[in-house]
């Protein structure tokens, strides 16, 4: 998108107040024109036939169709970038696992701070999706079938991502085996959300996965998940490593930061160590996954074809900091393959 080019929108939500709310306000950014509403899946059908918008933002619950499965049914036939405006709740991540590029969080419309952080969310990530590729059933890229073969349980896997990272993060962990060494974890997400993520990867891999608090060891078969509010890091204790989870200012634009977890593991694990950074918009992880390569560790790096934003893995291949650039489907082999 040019800047003399607005990014056209498309706005899908049942409740006229919130689609007023929602309308207004990111058209109050000049690169933003909304150029259709739509009531619900099927009015929202014919809007992009009509309007063929760049983004379209689509509500979970609405009358006659999900969100969901209307984005299931729609992406294969119109591959737009969509971002799910959604209460609280884990159909967030089944919306992101039918090809949805982004989420944010309703707002409470009698709060005026809260829609005004809202629309300035959904603002950037109306940018970020414009860029976005789209793929249809986003966990159909990886294999999903667990690796053989024994890891070296004495290393630890360190991983960053951002928008998209959901489900790269899901596809990787779905197809290595419960017998790995310990896993840390940093995707830029929102408090809340971080602990329902860790509980969905939990159920869907054969690992043991859950939101990281203050003084969790790292541990074989076992991978923790960042709270969306606080950075971690990991320190050396005796021959284990602890995770320290705490409040901070952002590190490139982001609590927690990818580049907050490779500095610390580069600094505390050296040539034991794994990093893998995947799709994302900005450059937070690039510094940290060099600092990790120069003290010896394997790294890995999602490649364009693969990332829905190719972003955080272009910075970092760019400087030198990825050893070996992937398809998302074939960095299971490879991190298998670095472990043994």
């Amino acid at each position: 998108m040019t800047q003399n080019k607005p990014i056209r929108v498309l706005v899908v939500d049942d409740s006229l107040v919130f689609r007023e709310v929602l309308s207004r306000g990111i058209a109050s950014d000049p690169n933003i024109e909304v150029v259709a509403k739509a009531v619900d899946p099927y009015d929202a059908r014919d809007k992009i036939i009509q309007f063929k918008p760049d983004v379209m933002t689509c509500d979970v619950e609405m009358p006659r169709m999900n969100g969901i499965e209307f984005i299931s049914r729609l992406l294969p036939q119109y591959p737009l970038p969509v971002i799910v405006v959604s209460t609280v709740s884990e159909a967030v991540f089944d919306a992101m696992n039918a090809g949805a590029v982004e989420f944010v969080t309703k707002p409470d419309t009698q709060s005026p701070k809260s829609v005004e952080t809202f629309i300035y969310d959904l603002i950037k990530k109306i940018k970020i999706a414009a860029g976005s590729k789209v793929t249809a059933g986003g966990s159909a890229l990886a294999a999903n079938v667990p690796s053989t073969g024994a890891a070296d349980t004495g290393k630890l896997v360190a991983i960053g991502a951002s928008t998209g990272g959901t489900e790269a993060i899901c596809s990787i962990l779905k197809s290595v085996p419960a017998i790995m060494p310990g896993i840390l974890i940093v995707q830029h997400i929102p408090p809340v959300f971080s602990r329902m993520f860790a509980e969905r990867l939990d159920k869907m891999t054969q690992l043991a996965v859950k939101e990281a608090q203050p003084g969790d060891w790292v541990e074989q078969g076992k991978a923790l998940v960042a709270p969306g509010d606080r950075h971690m890091r990991v320190k050396k204790v005796g021959d284990r490593f602890r995770v320290e989870v705490f409040e901070g200012e952002k590190v490139n634009g982001h609590c927690p930061s990818v580049d907050v977890l490779f500095e610390s593991v580069a600094k505390e694990a050296g040539n034991i160590a794994v990093g893998v950074i995947l799709t994302g918009m900005g450059c937070d992880g690039a510094k940290g996954l060099l600092a990790m390569r120069r003290n010896g560790a394997r790294t890995i790096g999602q490649d364009e074809r693969s990332s829905v934003v190719y972003g955080m893995p272009k910075v970092a291949y760019d400087i030198g900091a990825v050893e070996r650039q992937l398809p998302l489907q074939d960095i299971p082999q490879q991190l298998m393959a670095v472990l043994k």
